[in-house]
């Protein structure tokens, strides 16, 4: 098993930059604002000589007893909890504070191996830095800078030295990715921590409580799977804090990046126009989907028709994905959802053989001929697999420019029922066959040819006077 650092400090201390100055990524989102982070972020230690994970965590606020900063605390404890070391972070410019020797504290009593950093060290006597943090009883400070990178490398090699040089990597497995979207407080958080089983990310009564997407590995019955919880996706003129607007980017990229997509819609508000953007956007990016109507305990027949007539009517275009009404908080209606997964993601990564897609594409034809475009009409010979995730089929033939979109999602519809693709898009792209004589002008004319078209156009004369 790779060993675990967790950061940890009080807000505003560089912990979500170091994180990405350890994974050399920009995963965690980075803003001179305190309490950016707020659930437990991991990722894979890019550093030094050996694997490790890392793990952000939201900014310590050990004296707070309730609101949001005392569920980022716990989670920062969880997370403390199952850490190998715990580098704890604190302000070189700003010197030991009252908060810095609270946390200290804490991390002492709870008997885990602790290394302090002190960070925003740049240009900075290090001796001089790092007097002051004695006192909190840590052990030798290290000093570094995670903005411009100074000691990083050291920092790494020093943590990790009693860590083995190898560790045996498990075979890597293929496994779904699976976003969680929609509005904000829509009930996304509750959804992910009810198919977990624990409280892994903070589900609290305020929008916009999650602000960057966090990768969960779990299993469920042997499967293994990657939850992927999202920040919420307000309307555009809403979007107003630069934080906010990071957050809607972070979503939109982990759509592209996740297998099968949950949208998460409110049965106690009506289906917005919002919803139906975001719908669009999965299903342009070709993701497969699974829709989740949550908080449907407590409504009575009338709303419950209600919601369903407006998902018939604004989400008409989303046919293809299996509806699940569900109440997360209480656990209701959850049972079939990972199995709709599971279909939806085995349709988006299927493979379908040549000659059964041209059988069908054959009937297709069959049943209902393309329309003419021009003089004459399409002609479509064979199809074959062009892709996956989303299914692509590509149809070859001729005069297919002029096929128009309405016979393209026939086509569309058709393969998917043929071929029982539940849960996921699947695009149908036209390939036309090239003409080798399109290109090339025609010889000229031997002198036999010129005398017999002479010949002919003299006895035409003579014939028809």
């Amino acid at each position: 098993m790779k060993p675990t650092l967790v950061l940890v400090g009080r807000p505003n201390v560089g912990k979500s930059t170091l994180f990405n100055r350890l994974t050399r990524t920009r995963d965690a989102i980075v803003a001179d604002i305190p309490g950016l982070t707020r659930d437990r972020h991991y990722g894979i230690g890019r550093v030094g000589g050996k694997p490790y994970l890392v793990m952000d965590t939201g900014g310590l606020e050990p004296v707070v007893k309730d609101g949001i900063m005392h569920a980022m605390a716990k989670q920062t404890m969880q997370a403390i909890d199952e850490a190998d070391k715990v580098l704890f972070i604190v302000d070189g410019r700003q010197g030991v504070t009252a908060h810095d020797r609270i946390i200290a504290e804490q991390l002492r009593k709870t008997g885990q191996k602790v290394v302090l950093v002190v960070n925003k060290t740049e240009g900075m006597a290090t001796a001089v830095v790092t007097a002051e943090f004695f006192e909190l009883g840590l052990g030798d400070p290290c000093a570094v800078s995670a903005m411009h990178g100074d000691n990083i490398q050291e920092l790494a090699d020093w943590v990790l030295a009693e860590f083995p040089d190898t560790v045996e990597e498990p075979p890597e497995s293929k496994h779904p990715k699976i976003a969680i979207v929609g509005r904000p407080n829509v009930g996304k958080s509750t959804l992910i921590n009810t198919l977990l089983g624990e409280e892994r990310v903070i589900a609290f009564d305020q929008p916009g409580t999650t602000r960057d997407s966090i990768y969960i590995d779990f299993s469920d019955k042997g499967k293994q799977y990657t939850l992927i919880d999202t920040a919420g996706l307000r309307r555009q003129g809403q979007v107003h804090e630069t934080v906010e607007k990071f957050s809607v980017i972070k979503t939109l990229q982990t759509i592209e990046d996740a297998n099968v997509v949950v949208l998460v819609l409110d049965a106690r508000n009506e289906i917005s126009d919002q919803d139906a953007h975001i719908a669009g956007f999965i299903l342009e990016t070709g993701r497969a989907l699974v829709i989740a109507v949550n908080k449907w305990d407590g409504l009575d027949d009338y709303q419950r028709d209600s919601i369903k007539r407006e998902l018939s009517r604004k989400l008409a275009f989303l046919s293809f994905a299996q509806l699940h009404y569900i109440s997360a908080l209480h656990g209701i209606g959850m049972k079939n959802l990972l199995p709709s997964i599971d279909q939806a993601y085995a349709a988006a990564m299927s493979h379908l053989p040549t000659p059964k897609l041209t059988r069908a594409l054959i009937a297709a034809v069959e049943k209902h001929p393309p329309p003419r475009g021009g003089a004459s009409r399409p002609k479509m010979r064979y199809a074959h697999q062009g892709g996956s995730n989303p299914p692509l089929i590509i149809v070859h033939g001729s005069m297919l420019e002029h096929v128009p979109d309405t016979y393209r999602r026939y086509l569309e519809n058709t393969f998917r029922e043929t071929f029982k693709l539940i849960g996921t898009p699947l695009r149908v792209d036209f390939k036309v066959g090239h003409n080798p004589y399109a290109d090339k002008k025609p010889a000229p004319p031997t002198e036999d040819e010129l005398r017999r078209a002479h010949n002919r156009r003299r006895r035409n004369r003579k014939k028809y006077g």
